[in-house]
Protein backbone atom coordinates (compact mmCIF):
# COMPACT_ATOMS: atom_id res chain seq x y z
CA UNK A 1 0.00 0.00 0.00
CA UNK A 2 1.36 3.40 -1.02
CA UNK A 3 0.24 6.73 0.42
CA UNK A 4 2.19 8.70 -2.20
CA UNK A 5 1.21 8.15 -5.86
CA UNK A 6 4.73 9.07 -6.95
CA UNK A 7 7.87 8.19 -5.08
CA UNK A 8 9.23 11.13 -3.12
CA UNK A 9 12.68 12.51 -3.83
CA UNK A 10 13.46 14.33 -0.59
CA UNK A 11 17.13 15.00 0.08
CA UNK A 12 17.26 13.92 3.71
CA UNK A 13 21.05 13.76 3.81
CA UNK A 14 21.45 17.21 2.29
CA UNK A 15 19.12 18.65 4.95
CA UNK A 16 20.67 16.74 7.85
CA UNK A 17 22.13 19.81 9.55
CA UNK A 18 18.67 21.36 9.74
CA UNK A 19 17.38 18.20 11.40
CA UNK A 20 20.34 18.16 13.78
CA UNK A 21 19.66 21.79 14.72
CA UNK A 22 15.99 21.10 15.46
CA UNK A 23 16.91 18.00 17.43
CA UNK A 24 19.57 19.86 19.40
CA UNK A 25 17.12 22.64 20.26
CA UNK A 26 14.54 20.15 21.58
CA UNK A 27 17.21 18.33 23.60
CA UNK A 28 18.42 21.62 25.08
CA UNK A 29 14.89 22.60 26.13
CA UNK A 30 14.34 19.16 27.64
CA UNK A 31 17.63 19.35 29.56
CA UNK A 32 16.77 22.82 30.90
CA UNK A 33 13.38 21.61 32.11
CA UNK A 34 14.90 18.55 33.78
CA UNK A 35 17.58 20.70 35.45
CA UNK A 36 15.30 23.54 36.59
CA UNK A 37 11.97 21.84 37.23
CA UNK A 38 13.07 18.28 37.91
CA UNK A 39 10.83 15.22 37.71
CA UNK A 40 7.59 14.96 39.66
CA UNK A 41 8.03 11.41 40.96
CA UNK A 42 4.93 9.43 41.96
CA UNK A 43 4.48 7.57 45.22
CA UNK A 44 5.91 4.42 43.65
CA UNK A 45 9.31 6.14 43.78
CA UNK A 46 8.99 8.59 46.71
CA UNK A 47 6.76 6.67 49.09
CA UNK A 48 3.20 7.54 50.07
CA UNK A 49 -0.21 6.26 51.06
CA UNK A 50 -3.05 4.61 49.18
CA UNK A 51 -6.57 4.43 50.56
CA UNK A 52 -9.69 2.80 49.12
CA UNK A 53 -13.00 4.36 50.14
CA UNK A 54 -16.65 3.81 49.30
CA UNK A 55 -19.41 6.44 49.47
CA UNK A 56 -22.82 5.38 50.74
CA UNK A 57 -24.48 7.58 48.12
CA UNK A 58 -23.69 7.99 44.43
CA UNK A 59 -20.65 10.10 43.54
CA UNK A 60 -18.94 10.97 40.28
CA UNK A 61 -15.23 10.99 39.63
CA UNK A 62 -15.28 14.68 38.71
CA UNK A 63 -17.07 15.76 41.90
CA UNK A 64 -14.67 13.82 44.14
CA UNK A 65 -11.65 15.18 42.24
CA UNK A 66 -12.87 18.78 42.60
CA UNK A 67 -13.54 18.22 46.29
CA UNK A 68 -10.04 16.87 46.89
CA UNK A 69 -8.46 19.75 44.93
CA UNK A 70 -10.34 22.33 47.03
CA UNK A 71 -8.95 20.68 50.16
CA UNK A 72 -5.42 21.42 48.94
CA UNK A 73 -4.53 17.97 47.59
CA UNK A 74 -4.46 18.78 43.88
CA UNK A 75 -1.58 16.34 43.27
CA UNK A 76 -3.49 13.37 44.70
CA UNK A 77 -4.06 10.46 42.35
CA UNK A 78 -7.69 9.38 42.02
CA UNK A 79 -9.31 6.37 40.36
CA UNK A 80 -12.89 5.09 40.39
CA UNK A 81 -13.82 1.44 40.12
CA UNK A 82 -16.19 1.10 37.17
CA UNK A 83 -19.86 0.81 38.09
CA UNK A 84 -19.32 1.48 41.79
CA UNK A 85 -18.98 4.38 44.23
CA UNK A 86 -15.58 3.08 45.34
CA UNK A 87 -12.49 5.21 44.80
CA UNK A 88 -8.74 4.68 45.17
CA UNK A 89 -6.83 7.75 46.35
CA UNK A 90 -3.03 8.09 46.37
CA UNK A 91 -1.30 10.71 48.50
CA UNK A 92 2.35 11.64 48.74
CA UNK A 93 3.17 11.32 52.42
CA UNK A 94 6.56 10.91 54.05
CA UNK A 95 8.00 9.33 57.16
CA UNK A 96 6.24 7.94 60.19
CA UNK A 97 3.57 10.62 60.03
CA UNK A 98 1.99 9.08 56.93
CA UNK A 99 -0.76 7.33 58.89
CA UNK A 100 -1.69 10.53 60.73
CA UNK A 101 -1.60 12.55 57.51
CA UNK A 102 -3.97 10.06 55.86
CA UNK A 103 -6.36 10.25 58.85
CA UNK A 104 -6.38 14.05 58.62
CA UNK A 105 -7.11 13.85 54.91
CA UNK A 106 -10.02 11.45 55.41
CA UNK A 107 -11.51 13.71 58.06
CA UNK A 108 -11.34 16.72 55.76
CA UNK A 109 -12.84 14.71 52.91
CA UNK A 110 -15.76 13.64 55.09
CA UNK A 111 -16.34 17.18 56.31
CA UNK A 112 -16.47 18.39 52.68
CA UNK A 113 -19.54 16.15 52.09
CA UNK A 114 -21.09 15.44 55.53
CA UNK A 115 -24.32 14.01 54.09
CA UNK A 116 -22.50 11.28 52.15
CA UNK A 117 -20.76 8.95 54.56
CA UNK A 118 -17.36 7.43 53.69
CA UNK A 119 -16.40 3.82 54.41
CA UNK A 120 -12.69 3.06 54.47
CA UNK A 121 -12.14 -0.29 52.75
CA UNK A 122 -8.35 -0.50 52.76
CA UNK A 123 -5.20 1.46 53.53
CA UNK A 124 -1.72 0.84 52.25
CA UNK A 125 1.63 2.57 52.57
CA UNK A 126 4.62 2.57 50.22
CA UNK A 127 7.75 3.34 52.20
CA UNK A 128 10.77 5.23 50.84
CA UNK A 129 12.85 2.03 50.76
CA UNK A 130 10.26 0.34 48.56
CA UNK A 131 10.16 3.47 46.40
CA UNK A 132 13.94 3.42 45.95
CA UNK A 133 13.81 -0.27 45.06
CA UNK A 134 11.14 0.36 42.43
CA UNK A 135 13.16 3.26 41.05
CA UNK A 136 16.26 1.08 40.71
CA UNK A 137 14.23 -1.64 39.04
CA UNK A 138 12.77 0.87 36.56
CA UNK A 139 16.24 2.23 35.72
CA UNK A 140 17.59 -1.30 35.24
CA UNK A 141 14.71 -2.04 32.88
CA UNK A 142 15.53 1.03 30.78
CA UNK A 143 19.30 0.44 30.74
CA UNK A 144 19.11 -3.27 29.91
CA UNK A 145 16.54 -2.56 27.20
CA UNK A 146 18.90 -0.06 25.56
CA UNK A 147 21.87 -2.44 25.80
CA UNK A 148 19.81 -5.25 24.33
CA UNK A 149 18.80 -3.06 21.40
CA UNK A 150 22.43 -2.09 20.72
CA UNK A 151 23.51 -5.74 20.69
CA UNK A 152 20.60 -6.77 18.46
CA UNK A 153 21.10 -4.02 15.88
CA UNK A 154 24.89 -4.49 15.83
CA UNK A 155 24.48 -8.26 15.36
CA UNK A 156 21.78 -7.97 12.71
CA UNK A 157 23.62 -5.42 10.58
CA UNK A 158 27.12 -6.59 11.53
CA UNK A 159 28.10 -3.01 12.25
CA UNK A 160 28.42 -1.63 15.78
CA UNK A 161 28.12 1.95 14.51
CA UNK A 162 24.64 1.24 13.18
CA UNK A 163 23.64 -0.01 16.62
CA UNK A 164 25.01 3.13 18.27
CA UNK A 165 23.13 5.33 15.79
CA UNK A 166 19.88 3.52 16.57
CA UNK A 167 20.43 3.94 20.32
CA UNK A 168 21.23 7.65 19.95
CA UNK A 169 18.01 8.13 17.99
CA UNK A 170 15.78 6.43 20.56
CA UNK A 171 17.65 8.06 23.48
CA UNK A 172 16.92 11.38 21.78
CA UNK A 173 13.19 10.50 21.83
CA UNK A 174 13.19 9.37 25.47
CA UNK A 175 15.02 12.47 26.74
CA UNK A 176 12.71 14.88 24.90
CA UNK A 177 9.59 13.09 26.16
CA UNK A 178 11.00 13.00 29.69
CA UNK A 179 11.66 16.75 29.43
CA UNK A 180 8.05 17.28 28.35
CA UNK A 181 6.80 15.34 31.38
CA UNK A 182 9.07 17.49 33.55
CA UNK A 183 7.83 20.76 32.04
CA UNK A 184 4.16 19.78 32.43
CA UNK A 185 4.77 18.45 35.97
CA UNK A 186 3.20 15.10 35.13
CA UNK A 187 3.42 12.55 37.92
CA UNK A 188 6.19 10.19 36.87
CA UNK A 189 5.15 6.68 37.86
CA UNK A 190 5.53 3.13 36.59
CA UNK A 191 2.90 3.79 33.92
CA UNK A 192 5.06 6.50 32.37
CA UNK A 193 8.10 4.22 32.58
CA UNK A 194 6.07 1.77 30.48
CA UNK A 195 5.32 4.61 28.05
CA UNK A 196 9.04 5.38 27.67
CA UNK A 197 9.91 1.72 27.08
CA UNK A 198 7.09 1.38 24.55
CA UNK A 199 8.36 4.49 22.75
CA UNK A 200 11.88 3.06 22.67
CA UNK A 201 10.58 -0.16 21.11
CA UNK A 202 8.57 1.68 18.46
CA UNK A 203 11.41 4.05 17.62
CA UNK A 204 14.01 1.32 17.11
CA UNK A 205 11.55 -0.78 15.10
CA UNK A 206 10.98 2.08 12.67
CA UNK A 207 14.72 2.69 12.49
CA UNK A 208 15.47 -0.97 11.72
CA UNK A 209 13.10 -0.89 8.73
CA UNK A 210 15.11 1.97 7.20
CA UNK A 211 18.48 0.43 8.08
CA UNK A 212 17.43 -2.86 6.56
CA UNK A 213 16.55 -1.13 3.29
CA UNK A 214 19.89 0.70 3.41
CA UNK A 215 21.75 -2.60 3.77
CA UNK A 216 19.83 -4.06 0.83
CA UNK A 217 20.56 -1.06 -1.42
CA UNK A 218 24.24 -0.96 -0.46
CA UNK A 219 24.63 -4.53 -1.73
CA UNK A 220 23.02 -3.65 -5.08
CA UNK A 221 24.45 -0.19 -5.73
CA UNK A 222 28.03 -0.71 -4.64
CA UNK A 223 29.41 2.16 -6.72
CA UNK A 224 26.82 4.73 -5.70
CA UNK A 225 27.54 7.30 -3.02
CA UNK A 226 26.30 6.51 0.47
CA UNK A 227 24.23 9.71 0.50
CA UNK A 228 22.28 8.58 -2.56
CA UNK A 229 21.73 5.10 -1.13
CA UNK A 230 20.41 6.50 2.17
CA UNK A 231 18.12 9.00 0.42
CA UNK A 232 16.73 6.22 -1.76
CA UNK A 233 16.17 3.93 1.21
CA UNK A 234 14.30 6.55 3.25
CA UNK A 235 12.17 7.70 0.31
CA UNK A 236 11.22 4.13 -0.61
CA UNK A 237 10.09 3.35 2.95
CA UNK A 238 8.43 6.73 3.53
CA UNK A 239 4.92 5.53 2.62
CA UNK A 240 5.19 2.62 5.04
CA UNK A 241 6.49 4.95 7.77
CA UNK A 242 3.68 7.49 7.32
CA UNK A 243 0.96 4.82 7.22
CA UNK A 244 2.31 3.20 10.39
CA UNK A 245 2.50 6.41 12.37
CA UNK A 246 -0.95 7.58 11.25
CA UNK A 247 -2.47 4.27 12.33
CA UNK A 248 -0.85 4.56 15.75
CA UNK A 249 -1.85 8.21 16.11
CA UNK A 250 -5.50 7.34 15.52
CA UNK A 251 -5.39 4.84 18.39
CA UNK A 252 -3.30 6.69 20.97
CA UNK A 253 -4.73 10.08 19.98
CA UNK A 254 -8.22 8.79 20.76
CA UNK A 255 -7.02 7.61 24.18
CA UNK A 256 -5.43 11.00 24.78
CA UNK A 257 -8.60 12.85 23.82
CA UNK A 258 -11.31 10.81 25.52
CA UNK A 259 -9.47 8.29 27.69
CA UNK A 260 -9.85 10.32 30.86
CA UNK A 261 -7.31 11.69 33.36
CA UNK A 262 -6.11 8.28 34.57
CA UNK A 263 -4.54 7.36 31.21
CA UNK A 264 -4.05 10.93 29.95
CA UNK A 265 -0.31 11.24 30.58
CA UNK A 266 0.43 7.79 29.15
CA UNK A 267 -1.60 8.46 26.00
CA UNK A 268 -0.05 11.92 25.58
CA UNK A 269 3.43 10.43 25.79
CA UNK A 270 2.58 7.73 23.26
CA UNK A 271 1.00 10.23 20.85
CA UNK A 272 3.91 12.67 20.88
CA UNK A 273 6.37 9.78 21.12
CA UNK A 274 5.12 8.30 17.83
CA UNK A 275 5.89 11.59 16.10
CA UNK A 276 9.30 11.81 17.77
CA UNK A 277 10.12 8.21 16.91
CA UNK A 278 9.26 8.73 13.26
CA UNK A 279 11.33 11.92 13.10
CA UNK A 280 14.39 10.35 14.72
CA UNK A 281 14.25 7.27 12.48
CA UNK A 282 14.22 9.40 9.34
CA UNK A 283 16.21 12.46 10.31
CA UNK A 284 18.59 11.30 13.05
CA UNK A 285 19.63 7.64 12.81
CA UNK A 286 20.47 7.37 9.09
CA UNK A 287 22.10 10.84 8.86
CA UNK A 288 24.25 9.97 11.89
CA UNK A 289 25.48 6.86 10.10
CA UNK A 290 26.26 8.97 7.02
CA UNK A 291 28.07 11.58 9.12
CA UNK A 292 30.25 8.92 10.72
CA UNK A 293 31.07 7.27 7.39
CA UNK A 294 31.94 10.64 5.83
CA UNK A 295 34.25 11.39 8.72
CA UNK A 296 36.06 8.08 8.13
CA UNK A 297 36.12 8.44 4.34
CA UNK A 298 34.11 5.28 3.69
CA UNK A 299 32.32 5.33 0.32
CA UNK A 300 30.91 8.83 0.80
CA UNK A 301 32.12 12.33 0.15
CA UNK A 302 30.62 15.66 1.11
CA UNK A 303 29.87 16.35 -2.54
CA UNK A 304 27.54 13.36 -2.72
CA UNK A 305 24.99 14.60 -0.20
CA UNK A 306 22.73 16.08 -2.86
CA UNK A 307 22.98 13.18 -5.27
CA UNK A 308 19.80 12.27 -7.09
CA UNK A 309 17.59 9.49 -5.78
CA UNK A 310 18.52 6.16 -7.30
CA UNK A 311 16.16 4.18 -9.52
CA UNK A 312 14.34 1.24 -7.99
CA UNK A 313 16.13 -1.27 -10.23
CA UNK A 314 19.74 -1.38 -11.46
CA UNK A 315 20.42 0.02 -14.90
CA UNK A 316 20.30 -2.68 -17.62
CA UNK A 317 23.49 -2.81 -19.67
CA UNK A 318 23.07 -2.85 -23.52
CA UNK A 319 23.29 -6.26 -25.09
CA UNK A 320 26.65 -7.02 -26.79
CA UNK A 321 26.56 -8.07 -30.49
CA UNK A 322 27.02 -11.78 -31.23
CA UNK A 323 30.48 -12.94 -32.31
CA UNK A 324 30.71 -13.61 -36.11
CA UNK A 325 32.02 -16.88 -37.48
CA UNK A 326 35.14 -16.99 -39.72
CA UNK A 327 33.06 -17.85 -42.83
CA UNK A 328 30.71 -14.95 -42.18
CA UNK A 329 33.64 -12.53 -41.82
CA UNK A 330 35.15 -13.72 -45.21
CA UNK A 331 31.73 -13.38 -46.87
CA UNK A 332 31.33 -9.80 -45.62
CA UNK A 333 34.84 -8.86 -46.72
CA UNK A 334 34.25 -10.33 -50.22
Amino acid sequence: MEIFHQRTQIDFIGNRYRYFTLSGTLLLLAALSLALRGINYGIEFTGGSVVQITYTQSETLESVRDRIAKLGYADAGLQQFTGTDTFSIRLKTEGEGSAQAMDVFLEKLQEAAPDNKIRVDAKDYVGPMVGKHLFRQAMFAVIFSLLGIVVYVAFRFQNFIWGIAGILALTHDVIILLGLYSFLRCEFNLTLVAALLTLAGYSINDTIVILDRMREKMRIFRRESLGSVINTSINETLSRTVITVLTLLIAVGTLWGIGGPVIHDFAMGMTLGCILGTFSSIAIAAPLIYQFEVGHGDRATEGSTTAAVLPSQPTVQPEQPAKLSRAERRRRKG
